[in-house]
């Protein structure tokens, strides 16, 4: 894949890649909404792969397909970014699940119930479900959190090189403990479900079967396990600043 001047010979890198970038693509579609294109997805993937191409030098001392791969990702990353799959509306009530969750187990102590949170945003039981359902598909980690102009993002208060670029940091151990530290905390339900979508692989109708509750019911599940994660991050960077 070398040129006779030792450069990645960009045609045969497109090409013999071009199968990692699908992949890629594929495992990041099954954590996004249907409404968000495979195939721009993979169009700005190539773009990631092509740069990779053009930047890669073998004295960096990582595998092209590693080097490679953070590009790919980076790109896709960006892709969503400019398409802005998840509508301000929706990141708003999510924030506002977040923030409720984040109060009660300030005040609580423990993680709070489905019922606790609702009472804490002042709605019907039925009516958290709803938002739950649709806030479905959102990130664990929003741009926002990499930049913000009042306060400094709380992604750089647990991530040891603040000054990385986000996928560096999204990799960061320092954040990487923090999730797995999350996770753990979260009730047993929501945690199986957690290891079923994300290690596993499994799709919601299978995870559905194996909880034995509805296909919606662990959309609604998998929202209120990623409020809680982001709540927990959320508290643990202020802790590690103050």
């Amino acid at each position: 894949m070398y040129t006779a001047r030792g450069k990645v010979d960009t045609n045969d890198t497109l090409t013999q890649y071009a199968p990692l970038v699908r992949r890629l693509a594929l495992q990041l579609m099954a954590k996004l909404p249907a409404s968000v294109e495979l195939e721009d997805l993979i169009q700005a993937g190539m773009l990631g792969l092509l740069d990779a191409a053009n930047r890669y030098q073998e004295t960096q001392g990582a595998q092209f397909e590693t080097y490679a791969s953070q590009r790919i990702r980076g790109a896709m990353l960006d892709e969503l970014r400019e398409l802005d799959w998840a509508s301000r509306g929706i990141r708003k009530t999510a924030r506002e699940i977040e923030k409720a969750v984040q109060r009660l187990e300030q005040r609580l102590g423990r993680g709070p119930s489905e019922s606790e949170i609702a009472g804490e945003m002042s709605i019907g039981l039925t009516e958290y479900q709803q938002m739950l359902q649709d806030v479905h598909g959102c990130q664990l980690i929003y741009y926002e959190d990499f930049e913000a102009a009042d306060e400094e993002p709380f992604i750089d208060r647990i991530c040891a090189d603040p000054g990385a670029d986000p996928l560096t940091m999204l990799l960061d151990e320092g954040l990487r403990g923090g999730v797995v530290d999350a996770i753990d905390r979260l009730p047993d339900r929501e945690k199986l479900l957690m290891s079923l979508y994300y290690e596993q692989g499994l799709n919601l109708r299978e995870i559905g079967a194996v909880l034995e509750v509805s296909e919606s019911r662990v959309c609604q599940l998998h929202s209120q396990a990623i409020s809680r994660l982001r709540a927990t991050l959320r508290e643990k960077a202020w802790t590690s600043a103050s």
